[in-house]
């Protein structure tokens, strides 16, 4: 198919990167019923992550890997926020905003920039709620490579490494777990299923299969990132092809269907880098926390905000100058600027906005406190989402899962029951439908407007809600309690997922093969009959570095969401052994990767001296002993956990170092490592460089005196 006015190929590829930005809300309606009500009053581009609007993130980083030209198809209300933001003047990155009211799914958008013809070569195709720091200079290089070899390749597709926890299917981003078929040699995309209902059974095409010298790779691990590098062909496609609305049900399956034209989708796979959508409640949840992290480096809280007075502090912790008051302010947690604390306050793992004020003796915990927010004395809050302008009245509670969306108020001493969503709009009738999903809100104004009450009728507008709405969230409180739109509100929630509904799963799923057992995740995680198969040298196929990375980072991040959770040690246990089964790791990588976890925990606890830093391990090492002895069935995991922090001394905390042998005899003392462990340690390093005996020079005195107790 040629490209439109019949440009070059060759001049294709040299052209100046270009992107196009999803970032009407109206394109997916299924999206924006997930954060609905909030998204009936705010677009979902707008909403604050780390108090700093969602498309924020996704424009930052195209600048950053050198996109020039961006289009951004969006509603009014967006395009006042770019029109009002410094987008617009930055110098080579020129913001072109699209406002169309007759395009309401991604079909049209693509249709109508073929019609403008303003895309000159190959582009990115985006949503609005992208987080990322990928480049794209190896993808955009290969894209350009297999284009020059296969005429009728038209897309390269954007996929990370993301286990879904065994148990609920999910990955931690609240996604469903999806299945993708890749030619192993050249990466082309065969086959996208993410709505597999028995994924025990997979079928696929006869003819992906029929060449024999053809390799074809089954992943079940891998998050679609929705980052397409896009030919120009994929606008002509979809102007040929009018009734494709959807980027992946119609464009992505319908070429992969299509065997009379023969277009070819390919896959780049993240190796490293950051890659991620806002699609749902826990992605937003998990990717707050990654931000806060630094995992998606450099948007983060201290480069965001360098013209603010934002300060980082030990634990992750951002607060800004402004906030006053004493108070508890834990890890994990961004203060915004202005905001005002009161006395005997506590507020952790949590990221609270600017122009709050919350009174004396409150408890947030887990939370997203957006702007101009006011909690009275004695409120308890842990893992909601609280819009701006919200009033919890003095003794409101928030069970965990509340969302509360724009100027609700809480009634005194009102409990909110877990997972309730509260609006000052009234929940529609039909919640399916999607042309009434179009009627909540005015895109120009972002305000509601003839908004449909339970009994047909109209509020007109929101100062004339009847007393109807006080009695649902308690005295003097102002707001609707939404029905349950899904049937496991649970499951996306910024709530953890509670520990009956794993064991229902596990009960569940003791008639069904594919999915492990309660009694296999309860149980000890290994056997000897484990460490057998771990010490054959048959055929059995061994982790590559990579994929060991891989596995000790999908640990750390479970046990650090334990630990900000407060998850019950038996459920850390089930979801690191769905881990340990999906990777197909051994009993020594799950004891490493748990044990650099908990070192990471101690040093990002603060402390400003060795000596603290020693307590932060102490503490640590007593809290989650039990945890950590789990995996320690052996001598073998013993002395990996050893050679585990003789790596993080050298690479990764220099700062333990010279606390080697103190945190080396206190595990010892404490029965976490025994002295077969510890001697056989020495053993192995005595025909070692001199380099790599560091470490045991260090320990030299406590070696002796262990000998020395053998032998008497």
């Amino acid at each position: 198919m040629a490209v439109k006015k019949g440009r070059d190929v060759d001049a294709v590829a040299n052209a100046t990167l270009q992107a196009i930005v999803l970032a009407d809300g109206s394109f997916d309606q299924h999206q924006n019923k997930k954060f609905a009500p909030i998204t009936h009053e705010t677009p979902k581009v707008l909403l604050p992550l780390v108090n700093v609007p969602v498309v924020e993130y996704t424009l930052s980083w195209l600048q950053s890997v050198g996109v020039t030209e961006v289009f951004v198809f969006c509603c009014d209300q967006v395009k006042d926020y770019l029109h009002m933001s410094d987008w617009l003047a930055e110098p080579n990155f020129k913001v072109s905003i699209i406002v169309s009211k007759n395009c309401v799914c991604v079909g049209d958008a693509l249709r109508l920039m073929y019609e403008r013809d303003v895309i000159h070569g190959d582009f990115i195709l985006v949503n609005g709620d992208t987080v990322s720091n990928m480049m794209f200079d190896q993808a955009i290089v290969e894209h350009k490579e297999r284009r020059r070899k296969y005429s009728k390749a038209v897309m390269t597709m954007v996929v990370k490494k993301s286990m879904p926890c065994q148990i609920t299917k999910l990955s931690r981003f609240g996604n469903d777990e999806m299945i993708i078929a890749v030619d192993s040699d050249t990466k082309q995309l065969l086959s996208y299923e993410d709505t597999v209902e028995d994924l025990s059974v997979v079928s696929l095409d006869k003819a992906m299969v029929s060449d024999n010298r053809r390799a074809v790779s089954l992943y079940n691990d891998r998050q679609d990132c929705w980052i397409d590098i896009c030919s120009p062909e994929v606008l002509s496609i979809f102007n040929e092809n009018f009734d494709y609305q959807d980027m992946r049900n119609d464009f992505v399956k319908g070429l992969l269907f299509d065997d009379a034209q023969g277009f070819k989708i390919f896959t780049y796979d993240i190796c490293s880098g950051y890659a991620a959508r806002v699609d749902n409640i826990r992605s937003y949840d998990a990717i707050s926390k990654d931000i806060i992290r630094k995992w998606t480096y450099p948007s983060v809280p201290d480069v965001l905000f360098e013209n603010s007075e934002t300060n980082l502090g030990r634990e992750r912790m951002f607060r800004a100058s402004e906030v006053v008051g004493q108070s508890q302010i834990g890890p994990l947690t961004v203060i915004g600027s202005g905001t005002i604390i009161g006395n005997k306050t506590t507020i952790s793992k949590s990221v609270v906005g600017g122009g709050c004020t919350i009174g004396s003796n409150v408890t947030i915990d887990g939370c997203y406190i957006w702007n101009n927010v006011t909690i009275e004395d004695g409120c308890e809050l842990k893992h909601a989402i609280v819009c701006d302008g919200v009033i919890l009245k003095a003794g409101a509670v928030l069970e965990p899962g509340v969302v509360l969306s724009f100027k609700v108020v809480i009634g005194e001493k009102f409990v909110v029951p877990s997972y309730s969503k509260v609006s000052l709009l009234r929940q529609p009738i039909m919640q399916d439908s999607d042309d009434e999903e179009l009627n909540y809100t005015d895109g120009s104004s972002g305000i509601a407007v003839n908004t449909p009450t339970a009994d047909g009728a109209n509020m007109g507008s929101l100062p004339e809600m009847d007393a109807c709405a006080t009695s649902e969230v308690g005295s003097n409180g102002v707001g609707f309690i939404w029905l349950p739109t899904e049937a496991e509100e649970w499951r996306y929630s910024v709530a953890p997922i509670p520990a009956d509904k794993l064991v229902a799963i596990m009960l569940a799923a003791d008639n069904d093969p594919e999915l492990p057992t309660l009694d296999d995740n309860i149980l000890p995680p290994f056997n000897d009959s484990d460490s057998e198969v771990a010490d054959d040298d048959s055929d059995s196929e061994v982790a590559d570095d990579d994929e060991i990375a891989d596995f000790e980072k999908e640990v750390e991040a479970t046990f650090l969401r334990a630990v900000e959770e407060d998850v019950e040690e038996g459920n850390v246990i089930l979801e690191i052994n769905s881990l340990r089964l999906a990777y197909n790791m051994t009993p020594l990588a799950c004891a490493g990767a748990l044990f650099y976890s908990l070192m990471t925990l101690a040093f990002d606890m603060e402390h400003n001296s060795t000596s603290e830093l020693y307590k932060n391990v102490t503490s640590v090492m007593v809290k989650w002993h039990k945890l950590l002895r789990t995996y320690l069935k052996s001598t073998d995991e013993e002395i990996e956990i050893i050679l585990k922090f003789e790596e993080i001394c050298m690479d990764s905390v220099k700062e333990y170092t010279s606390l080697f042998t103190l945190i080396l005899v206190f595990m010892y003392d404490n029965n976490i490592i025994q002295k077969e462990a510890v001697l056989m340690w020495e053993s192995e390093k005595e025909k070692a460089d001199e380099s790599d005996r560091f470490f045991v020079k260090k320990a030299e005195n406590f070696l002796r005196g262990l000998k020395e107790g053998s032998e008497e």
